[in-house]
């Protein structure tokens, strides 16, 4: 049978989603909890492959797996198992051929950044510290001309080999609250240090560096040199994700 898992986790404690040889992963921390728990050895699909770093409120990874336990009580057997930064909260039973990365319709991002004159020590490793005001009226403009389909080469880091470097943005908000300002994103797919090479370029906007209108030539540039820097890995958080299923599909809070 294939199952989906719900989860969430904190990245600060590990190297990425994607199993490794020199570091600990969100998935080696999973994989090991199922062989404890089922006896089995397997390979877990995850939606995403975070980097080191990046946290996730929401998750969805796939196994195919015999399992004699409910699926309402494999969370909780799971997570018996799981260090205090990894938590499961649903399992469900999926079609054979469903896997959590390939079949997923979309994803969304949120990135934070602390915009304040001081630290908070409890935003440590979990948003971006930037001292400098932020204008995010400005940041709102330039994100506009991020919607639609693009070639996003220009706010990218050369990593995983694609087919393409266009994809298409469904949405970018931009909005502050106090503080902290909140970058949300949704794509039908994510190319490698996307949303982080995104971040910093409305980042560089918002600081006056890089005018809201000159976007669109950034990105027909396909130069990664004319965008922004890429935002540190702490602010970035997996949000939502779609698949056309009910009992999986986790839903954006955006306005």
């Amino acid at each position: 049978m294939t199952i989906a898992l719900k989860l969430s986790y904190l990245g600060t404690a590990y190297h990425g989603w994607q199993r490794q040889k020199n570091g600990v992963t969100i998935q080696q921390k999973i994989e090991e909890a199922i062989e404890k728990t089922c006896g089995q050895k397997v390979s877990v699909s995850g939606c995403g492959r975070t980097d080191a770093g990046v946290h996730a409120e929401n998750y969805i990874a796939s196994v195919r797996m015999q399992c004699s336990i409910p699926m309402d009580r494999l969370p909780y057997a799971l997570n018996a198992r799981l260090p205090d930064d990894i938590v499961i909260h649903e399992a469900h039973i999926v079609p054979d051929d469903f896997d959590a990365r390939f079949s997923c319709k979309s994803k969304e991002y949120t990135y934070r950044i602390h915009n304040a004159t001081t630290r908070n020590p409890f935003m440590n490793d979990r948003a971006y510290f930037y001292p400098q005001l932020l204008d995010e009226k400005k940041m709102q403009q330039a994100a506009r001309h991020f919607v639609g389909v693009h070639d996003f080469s220009a706010v990218r880091s050369i990593g995983t080999p694609v087919r393409s470097p266009i994809r298409e943005i469904y949405y970018l908000d931009v909005e502050r609250k106090g503080d902290m300002i909140e970058m949300r994103v949704c794509a039908d797919g994510f190319l490698y240090n996307m949303v982080r090479a995104i971040a910093g370029t409305l980042v560089f906007v918002g600081n006056g560096k890089i005018d809201p209108e000159s976007i669109p030539a950034i990105l027909d540039s396909k130069d990664r040199e004319e965008g922004g820097p890429t935002a540190p890995a702490c602010g970035l958080y997996m949000t939502a994700l779609t698949y056309g299923m009910e009992e999986i599909d986790v839903r954006s809070k955006r306005p």
